[in-house]
């Protein structure tokens, strides 16, 4: 029977947690990672309804998008509903775990999922992330080149966006002289040894820079194996915020919003004025006013998001329709994202549903 442990680890490979924001809080919030997992229960919010749903429904396991602890607790009492849902999930063994602004990071993520239901192609990251990679560079002597890229690729190295494999060699002259008591794989202790080596380049997300390493010395043939980790700016052009496509074909303004209205189900959306045809999109599921000038800067014709407060429509400056479409309505397909990747991992050992409760908390008065 797989534990929650095996769940983490399929969810984090997906959406690492390194990916998260620095005010989030993904991941693992209550449970034990020894649990056996009877059922999973997918939601947008963990609410006591949501945890109520779980243990009606056989399932000890409640993965959510928005994670239910956001501040440190001081006292669990039952006070207010993040405590009352936590004592909930603690009385009846159902561990929480949370994917977040990780999953909102990710090119196959929330935002992904918003774009392919609006029918977007050509679909990038709008703001990807600088500083989340890094170039390892170590020296291998030519018979143990491939051995070791491949255990580098299989630690996570050599990855550009879809290309995998990705490496760099060039040939050189090693030179070093080993110490008293040591057993060196070429040469002679206390002799000089000269002889050709490879130099290895390889693209390493920072987050897997311990197991590349671990990867490294178990795969290199040398006691001592040389090598360097340097930081890059480059942006992760994989992993950032929002994301922009086009359409398959111009349409009005009003065509547009009313795509917005079919695809989303929507009863409404809130927008500025804009007269020219709709051809590229730009997206971020959930608030996203932050990405306003990412939108402009992007040449989009619409910025759909949710949560805009009034002075954030100014943001438009005539140069864009901003729609917003509500934060849950952004998001709410966000449970097949989990449902998918679960499935196809874990098949059907254990129960895998998706809630019935709704967790909106609003509602429209026509």
């Amino acid at each position: 029977m797989p534990q929650l442990h095996d769940l983490m680890r399929v969810l984090e490979a997906a959406a690492p947690l390194a990916y998260q924001e620095s005010y989030d809080n993904a991941g693992l919030q209550c449970g034990d990672p020894q649990l056996e997992i009877r059922g999973v229960l997918i939601a947008l919010d963990c609410t006591p309804a949501v945890v109520a749903e779980a243990v009606r429904r056989g399932c000890n396991v409640v993965v959510a998008h928005h994670p239910l602890i956001f501040k440190p607790l001081k006292r669990l009492t039952g006070a207010n509903e993040v405590e009352q849902t936590l004592l909930q999930a603690i009385r009846h063994d159902v561990a929480l775990y949370a994917a977040h602004t990780n999953l909102d990071n990710v090119a196959h993520g929330v935002n992904r999922k918003l774009a392919d239901t609006l029918g977007l192609q050509h679909v990038r990251i709008l703001d990807p992330k600088p500083g989340l990679l890094a170039k390892l560079i170590t020296y291998v002597p030519a018979s143990h080149t491939d051995a070791v890229l491949e255990a580098l690729y299989a630690a996570g190295a050599g990855q550009i966006g879809q290309y995998a494999g990705c490496s760099f060699r060039s040939e050189g002259t090693f030179t070093f002289t080993p110490g008293a008591g040591t057993n060196p794989f070429l040469g002679t202790p206390g002799q000089p040894h000269t002889g050709p080596e490879d130099r290895v380049e390889v693209l390493l997300p920072l987050h897997r820079q311990h197991a590349a390493l671990a990867a490294l010395r178990r795969a290199h043939p040398y006691e001592e194996v040389a090598y360097e980790v340097v930081k890059l700016e480059n942006t992760h052009q994989e992993v950032g915020s929002g994301m922009v496509g086009e359409l398959p074909e111009p349409l009005s303004p009003a065509e547009f919003r009313q795509r917005l209205r079919a695809a989303l189900g929507v009863p409404v959306v809130k927008y500025t004025d804009f007269e020219r045809p709709i051809r590229k999109v730009a997206l971020c599921g959930g608030a996203g006013s932050f990405l306003i000038g990412k939108a402009r800067a992007a040449g989009a014709d619409a910025y759909v998001t949710g949560d805009l407060k009034y002075h954030e429509y100014f943001g438009a400056e005539g140069r864009l329709m901003l729609c917003d479409v509500g934060h849950f309505e952004s998001e709410q397909f966000t449970g097949e994202i989990f449902r998918d990747l679960l499935a196809a991992n874990f098949g059907s050992t254990f129960a895998l549903l998706i809630a019935e409760t709704l967790t909106n908390p609003v509602r429209y008065d026509f």
